[in-house]
């Protein structure tokens, strides 16, 4: 009977020992198996089992979350949803996420490694950690003055705070409310449909996402290119640019919206803006080193985030002399983002130096204990100091008495470059209006806030005053929002 005790006994640890394996195997082995089995809904509904966790402007979140009572508890909620939906995207229940709410997702819905106090007994648990909050660089003073100044037209602004990198405002117009696409019911499928129909595109985050021709004020580029290689040497010196200019190896002429650009100096160039001028600069400094200083200011970038992707700037340098001279000025195949022509401004400011940009400050706890800062941001010398402080001398000289007066703000220094882009088949289009600039108190030791607007279709006239009539005037705005002047 002992021995028969003693098998059974022994048969009951062996079907012991295979269950314990069997166990191990589907909860260890092939736990991701059964995990992201679209049937499995466990993974969802945890998700949204707890509040998600918010993005902070200024101290203040700007998102939130609604206890709807159902299987898939909470939804999101923003507050001033158009204003902010450039940075904060959408957490939609069946949509997924985008912008901050996707590169953040792991420490706004808790599921971040580092919001665990202990991590090992997370992992045995499998229980998400309450959401962290996203602390973000912008200015509230400022992303309202720009989202204000657009007044719902076509366009997008971008700011930059010369000296850290840190992005002031980011906003693109026209936009729309990321509630309206949070839940899972049919009006949110109604909303997704309505806004990708839309032919304003107002899911569409033009700061980031669309490149423009920068027309005119690509010409602080090709100045620094012309001034860092020598090609020019004195800001009033003659160029002995014809007016018009015939382009290289063509018969096309090249003319100007302003009079006096024939001959004219760097200085009277870049103050009334003559494409004669600045686009033999540019077949003069030749397309090697205009590349390279394209690509210095981030130009052909393809690597960008801040923390989401930026599209890329683009400047072509398979051309021939022809098209560099209208690449020079902006056209052609020249592209930018407002974010790139802020960062543009933004080298200018800081005597030379291009500092990465970048968007969260730091992510917390829901106590407010940091889990991570913005981490160390790299800093390239675009062009030589001395190139930086002429350019900041001709970009003042804009807006003292050139075509960009209408951005000066009373007790601050400002500097800007106006431009209007054209486009369209036979550039018919009506112009891209641009507004570059930067802006330093007249008590403050450096420049405070560097800014890109585009205004498309600009409804003006297609000189080079339609930048300073349309887009000057907000980039002021937002100057003025971070100088407190």
């Amino acid at each position: 009977m002992t021995r028969y005790i003693r098998h059974a006994c022994a048969f009951c640890v062996l079907l012991l020992v295979a269950l314990l394996v069997n166990a191990t195997r589907v909860q260890i082995v092939q736990s991701h198996v059964y995990s992201d089995n679209p049937a499995n809904r466990r993974a969802t509904i945890a998700r949204y089992a707890q509040p998600r966790g918010n993005i902070l402007v200024g101290g203040r979140p700007v998102t939130g979350s609604v206890d709807t009572g159902e299987q898939l508890r909470y939804e999101r909620a923003y507050r001033d949803g158009p204003l902010y939906a450039p940075v904060t995207g959408f957490a939609s229940q069946t949509y997924g996420t985008t912008f901050l709410e996707h590169t953040e997702d792991g420490v706004l819905s808790g599921t971040d490694p580092l919001l665990a106090p202990l991590a090992l007994w997370s992992d045995v648990t499998r229980r998400p950690s309450p959401g962290g909050d996203v602390v973000t660089t912008l200015n509230r003073r400022a992303q309202e003055a720009a989202y204000r100044g657009l007044a719902g037209r076509k366009g997008a602004v971008a700011a930059i705070e010369p000296d850290t990198g840190r992005i002031l405002a980011l906003v693109s117009s026209p936009s729309y409310d990321p509630a309206v696409l949070s839940g899972n019911g049919e009006a949110v499928a109604s909303a997704w449909s309505r806004l990708n129909h839309d032919p304003e595109k107002p899911m569409l985050n033009r700061a980031v996402r669309q490149t423009y021709p920068p027309g005119s004020t690509f010409k602080v580029v090709t100045a620094a290119a012309a001034l860092d290689s020598g090609v020019i040497t004195d800001l009033d010196a003659r160029t002995h640019s014809p007016d018009p200019y015939r382009l290289p190896g063509t018969t096309t002429r090249l003319t100007n919206e302003s009079d006096g650009c024939a001959d004219a100096s760097l200085r009277a160039a870049f103050t009334w803006s003559c494409n004669t001028v600045f686009a033999k600069l540019g077949v003069d400094v030749g397309v090697n080193a205009m590349g390279a200083t394209a690509r210095a200011f981030g130009f052909n970038d393809s690597g960008l985030r801040v923390p989401f992707a930026v599209a890329p700037s683009t400047f072509d340098t398979h051309v021939d002399r022809a098209q560099l001279a209208l690449s020079s000025i902006g056209q052609y195949n020249t592209r930018a983002t407002p974010l790139q022509m802020a960062m543009v401004a933004a080298a200018v400011a800081d005597g030379g130096q291009l500092r990465s940009p970048y968007l969260v400050e730091q992510t917390t706890r829901r106590g407010g204990e940091t889990v991570a800062g913005s981490g160390t941001h790299p800093v390239r010398q675009v062009m030589n100091p001395a190139t930086a402080n002429r350019l900041r001398e001709l970009m003042t000289d804009v807006v003292r008495r050139g075509t960009g007066t209408r951005a000066a703000i009373p007790g601050a220094i400002v500097g800007g470059k106006t431009g209007t882009a054209q486009h369209g088949i036979g550039n018919t289009g009506v112009p891209y209006a641009w507004f570059v600039s930067w802006g330093q108190a007249e008590d403050a030791l450096e420049p405070g806030v560097a800014v890109a607007v585009v205004v498309e279709d600009a409804a003006a006239n297609r000189g080079e005053i339609s930048g300073g009539g349309d887009a000057a005037p907000i980039a002021r705005d937002v100057m003025r929002a971070v100088l407190k002047r």
